[in-house]
């Protein structure tokens, strides 16, 4: 991919000391590191490219093959880094909410409304976009790309069940109706993003919520 002239513009870092024996594993953060960097500057997933990213971290772009073997490569490994971070969020508000799974499961469900809302080019990217390669094109495999996001998806089915263990919800099949629920959402999120204006109901997340989980009158 051509760099961008923002990613062009964007500030070079000095030459970057050599690293240690041993210290390989902080170079590959630090590539991860500055290409987030560049997505959140940029909001182009365009301006992250193998040069971009090594001025970025103030190396030569042939030291980045060592880690990543392609652009795509690297973006996989940003993809991966956030969606670690929304697990670690939603599984720290499912420890606030207490010990009622219907609280869990809406304390999951706003807090991933908010990381959308909060980190829009990061959130985008996630679930697809201009990265995301034609199989056979890049380094990545089929696995690569069909289990991201699979264990932020077990936070919600696991509260989704702990939903209908407890009473609380009619569902019969927690898994897909859980995928479902993500859908909704994921649609919502998106919708947020994109209309300029739209009078939403106050309690439109609450509505989705309520219906797609098949959550019982509280």
């Amino acid at each position: 991919m051509g760099e961008t002239r923002a990613a062009a513009s964007a500030a070079s870092k000095p030459a970057r000391a050599r690293n240690r024996r041993g210290e390989g594993g902080r170079l590959r953060e630090d590539i991860i590191a500055a290409a987030v960097e560049l997505l959140d500057e940029t909001g182009d997933e365009r301006a992250i490219t193998l040069r971009s990213v090594a001025r970025r971290v103030g190396i030569a772009a042939p030291s980045i093959y060592p880690h990543f073997p392609d652009q795509p490569a690297i973006m996989l490994a940003v993809v991966r880094r956030e969606f670690a971070e929304l697990e670690r969020m939603l599984l720290s508000a499912v420890e606030r909410a207490g010990d009622d799974p219907r609280e869990r499961l809406f304390a999951i469900c706003d807090t991933y409304l908010a990381f959308a809302q909060s980190h829009p080019e990061r959130y985008r990217t996630m679930f697809g976009g201009l990265w995301m390669p034609n199989l056979g094109d890049s380094s990545l495999t089929e696995t690569d790309l069909s289990t991201l996001g699979s264990e932020t998806m077990g936070v919600l089915v696991d509260a989704l069940g702990a939903c209908v263990a407890a009473g609380q919800a009619a569902s019969t099949d927690p898994f897909a109706d859980a995928v479902a629920l993500w859908l909704g959402l994921h649609g919502l999120a998106h919708q947020r993003a994109v209309t300029r204006a739209f009078p939403w109901p106050d309690d439109i997340a609450d509505r989705v919520i309520t219906a797609l989980a098949h959550l019982n009158d509280a």
